[in-house]
């Protein structure tokens, strides 16, 4: 990113994060999802997260199938992989942890996240494939999600061990609309921000459009550089897919337009466009997928379109 440039729209990149467990939750075939996303949309960036819940559901009993099986696909073609891993991942209630944690010591816990790491980054860093670590999601939003306090100390634990493990570059992230972003920033190769314009607060109990424009994002990155310097800042998650008082498939199509549509996520393209970031992980892919299945394969299509002035 360029400080004060907005890029060309035939020189932005686009990739999307994939959670196995939202496609569930839709009642899809979250594996046919998942291929639709390279052969269909033809995706050439993923982000991955490796829900440690699903990985090693019984204490030391470790299950790798499905993301083996996640991780396979993407090399088998031309994809660059970011691997998120940690407690605290992408998508509700934000922390993933085994049931069997439940009433351990934190310090109990806390190791065995690191065992849980240690596994992962060993057993997928012969993968030329995978560009990046990502450590927890936007931990330092400590407010929002069903999460164990906070604990700085611990996630530079989680930081150093992976840099321990492996060389590639580690991906912190953070609020777009309500962090600093300077601490996360400070321990990131590359610095992960999320683009959010139409919300629900469940705290205040009615939807929310927030008030700023692509200029507070311009100045949020500046004002952070003087003071943390990655290698690199991109845009994790750039909202395209409804945020209601419900999950979206349990809403009216009014509700759902309330937040997105496919004319909001046309804007929402061309207001990331114009912060001046280049790189950006579109966040509702499984929404895409629904939508088409439910007979209205406009948002799909239109996807389609972002990733074909790639990758031509």
């Amino acid at each position: 990113m360029s400080r004060g440039r907005v890029y060309r729209p035939n020189e932005l990149d686009y990739g999307v994060t994939f959670s196995k467990k939202q496609a569930q939750s839709l009642g899809l075939d979250w594996q046919k999802v998942y291929l639709s996303i390279f052969d269909d949309l033809a995706v050439k960036k993923i982000r991955l997260p490796a829900y440690w819940d699903e990985i090693e559901s019984a204490e030391g009993d470790y299950s790798w199938e499905d993301f083996d099986w996640q991780i396979n696909q993407a090399s088998q073609r031309p994809v660059k992989i970011i691997l998120a891993l940690g407690a605290r991942l992408p998508r509700w209630p934000e922390c993933h942890l085994p049931e069997w944690t439940r009433g351990r010591l934190k310090a109990q816990v806390e190791n065995k996240i690191l065992d849980y790491i240690s596994r992962v980054i060993g057993r997928y860093k012969d993968n030329k494939q995978i560009i990046a670590w990502q450590i927890e999601n936007e931990p330092f939003l400590s407010h929002f999600g069903d999460c164990p306090k906070f604990d700085k100390k611990f996630l530079d634990q989680e930081i150093v061990l992976a840099r321990s493990l492996d060389a590639r570059p580690i991906i912190i992230t953070d609020s777009g609309e309500l962090s600093f972003w300077v601490s996360a920033a400070k321990r990131s190769d590359v610095f992960g921000t999320t683009m959010y314009r139409d919300t629900y607060s469940k705290f205040f109990k009615r939807y929310i459009h927030y008030p700023i424009g692509p200029e507070f994002f311009k100045f949020k990155k500046n004002l952070a550089g003087l003071l943390a310097k990655p290698k690199d800042w991109i845009v994790i998650e750039l909202q395209a897919e409804p945020w209601g008082a419900a999950a979206y498939q349990n809403l009216s199509q009014t509700e759902r337009d309330r937040t997105m549509n496919l004319e909001k996520f046309k804007s929402m393209i061309e207001f990331g466009r114009q912060t001046g970031f280049r790189e950006f992980y579109l966040w509702g892919v499984e929404w895409w997928y629904w939508e088409m299945r439910e007979g209205r394969p406009e948002v799909w299509e239109y996807a389609k379109t972002l990733f074909s002035i790639n990758y031509k």
